[in-house]
């Protein structure tokens, strides 16, 4: 039976091995391709193949199969469990209306708020600024209560004061500015890259730190071009996949 190849990873010698090589072939169960074999290679080829003692390995393998990712069987070998979850995907389909489509019924905790210096990599977004206003909200999965991702929307302070803190908690930022504030958005732009969890983001969603997360960037303005909102959302990475759809 041909066995399912997981990706190769770089090896950091200052974090624990079985971490990363759990972490690297955890992405590979969860990303694998539906023709992929479920049989995984034996704990020695694995151990070859990421470069680790067979321990190392195994504890690797501990950390996947308490999550319910793969199974072992004495004598026949370890399984990727088909029904693995895949994660929920988030779909970026190219309207306004169609973005406050997908974000409503998402609810959320609002964590914090209030003015904050302009952050050094969103300088750009607001010209001659130096202080904006910051809303930091936590959602949850509404069936299993488990953190999905947390978010910070950044709003020059005029409009912020626009913006009531408990219709966030709700609804998204994008229909409150819209359809509450009543500001017209002509464009929002999406940008979404692989970054491992910090300290505050391990904690709020409940993931050991440096696993992978989704960092998603959207930066809302309006007809004249000026910046309404800048979101920054982090994602779980095991839970998230991202689907863009562009119709001619």
């Amino acid at each position: 039976m041909t066995a399912f190849a997981p990706d190769s990873i770089v090896l950091n010698r200052k974090l624990p091995l079985w971490y990363q090589v759990s972490q690297s072939l955890r992405a590979s169960v969860l990303g694998r391709s539906p023709g992929d074999p479920l049989r995984l290679p034996t704990e020695e080829q694995l151990a070859a193949h990421y470069g680790v003692s067979v321990l190392t390995m195994r504890q690797a393998l501990k950390e996947l199969e308490d999550e319910g990712l793969i199974t072992r069987h004495r004598r026949r070998g370890t399984f990727i469990e088909p029904s693995a979850r895949q994660g929920a995907p988030v779909r970026l389909l190219g309207s306004v209306d169609a973005i406050v489509a997908q974000q409503s019924g998402m609810r959320a905790r609002l964590l914090d708020h209030g003015p904050a210096p302009v952050p050094a990599g969103l300088a750009e977004y607001f010209p001659g600024r130096t202080e904006v206003t910051t809303y930091h909200r936590l959602r949850h999965d509404e069936e299993t209560g488990e953190p999905t991702n947390h978010a910070r929307n950044y709003l020059p302070p005029e409009i912020a004061a626009r913006v009531d803190p408990a219709e966030l908690e709700i609804r998204p930022m994008t229909k409150v500015l819209r359809d509450t504030v009543g500001l017209s958005i002509a464009r929002i732009t999406d940008t979404v890259e692989a970054r491992l969890a910090d300290p505050e983001t391990a904690r709020l969603l409940d993931v050991p730190l440096l696993s992978p997360i989704l960092h998603y960037t959207g930066v809302t303005v309006d007809e004249e071009g000026r910046t309404l909102d800048v979101t920054r959302i982090h994602y779980r990475g095991d839970r998230f996949s991202f689907t863009v759809t562009l119709d001619a």
